[in-house]
């Protein structure tokens, strides 16, 4: 009997529940959060649906153990994979005090964890590219043998802090991964009114590192390119630049308007390629999947973002007195 395509990359079946899994809790965490801000519950969401094959699919290439991560705001699936729980997501967006990220001081989708190695970034879009040419920077002079990947919208790639943080990673071959997750829109502008070049993996060639791009609804081609690029990292070949495609199927945010600026009919087409019913049957069809696991995984699944909602809703915010806290600096506990 051939070998499946996610044996041929040494992924056990085990391995590739664990990633529809991951899939399917990042989807359902943002779907109830919708649920909540239409509820008045939440202020904001920014949206991750569309994209979790991209994001899981890299975090699983990625050694969980020692490598770090500077996550953009939609990168849900890829902090879950790093050890980030729902209860930590549900924390941030009611912004209570328990909340790993900020202590809910930061708008959802600030993701930062110090235990697991997860990098805040701030508002300013791209801000995390030279960050995370940095931290490559101190693997690197510190002989540590870690790997970063940073993230970011295409529409990032047009901003200097991108251009600034991949021609540094590329003149001192450092050891980071940047990976652009073109979801076809900045916002409100789509990506041919954004690029002058077909792909943004061809800007690769300019800063001195390969450039690749993949179908962002395949969790495993984008495994197989981060992986690719891990392993070039490790041996100190340098940066890598990747590009996957695929379709924001929400607004910008909870605040955005999309019917102004794209069709109803082009977003019910992006959705016969959503990853999360995809790469299901993918699982299907090479009998890793079945319907009776799968509805054990969403009962699961259920029962998790239940109990995170629950949590989050309970807890208490954080002490109007910690209000300065981090703003000014403390000598003798005081300000």
């Amino acid at each position: 009997m051939a070998s499946t395509k996610h044996e041929q990359l040494g992924l056990s079946n085990e391995k590739v529940l664990e990633m529809y899994k991951t899939m399917l809790l990042a989807r359902k965490i943002d779907e109830r959060l919708w649920l909540l801000n239409r509820a008045g519950k939440i202020p904001f969401v920014i949206s991750c649906q569309g994209q979790e094959a991209a994001q899981v699919g890299a975090g699983m290439a990625l050694n969980t153990e020692e490598d770090y991560i500077l996550p953009y705001y939609r990168d849900m699936g890829l902090v879950l994979s790093f050890g980030m729980t729902a209860k930590d997501l549900m924390m941030s967006s009611f912004a209570k005090a328990e909340d790993p990220s900020s202590g809910g001081r930061q708008m959802p989708g600030h993701f930062g964890q110090k235990k697991n190695r997860i990098v805040t970034g701030s508002s300013p879009v791209t801000t995390q590219v030279p960050h995370a040419a940095g931290i490559a920077l101190a693997s690197k002079m510190e002989r540590k043998n870690f790997v970063t990947l940073t993230t970011f919208g295409e529409g990032s790639s047009n901003q200097g802090d991108f251009h600034e943080g991949i021609n540094f990673a590329g003149v001192h071959k450092l050891p980071v991964i940047f990976m652009c997750e073109n979801n076809k829109y900045a916002i409100s502008v789509p990506i041919e009114k954004q690029l002058a070049c077909e792909k943004v993996s061809d800007r690769a060639m300019g800063y001195g590192m390969p450039g690749v791009t993949v179908d962002g609804n395949d969790p495993l081609a984008v495994y197989e390119a981060v992986k690719e690029a891990w392993d070039r990292a490790r041996k100190g070949e340098g940066p890598s630049l990747i590009e996957t495609v695929s379709y924001r199927l929400t607004p910008h945010s909870s605040d955005d308007d999309d019917r102004s600026y794209r069709t109803k009919e082009e977003v019910e087409d992006a959705k016969q390629l959503d990853s999360i019913h995809t790469f299901a049957k993918y699982l299907k069809e090479t009998n890793t999947l079945t319907d009776q696991v799968e509805e054990n995984m969403l009962e699961d699944i259920r029962k998790t973002v239940d109990e995170a909602t629950e949590a989050a809703e309970e807890a208490p915010y954080a002490d109007p007195d910690s209000t300065l806290l981090h703003v000014y600096s403390e000598k003798d506990g005081e300000l």
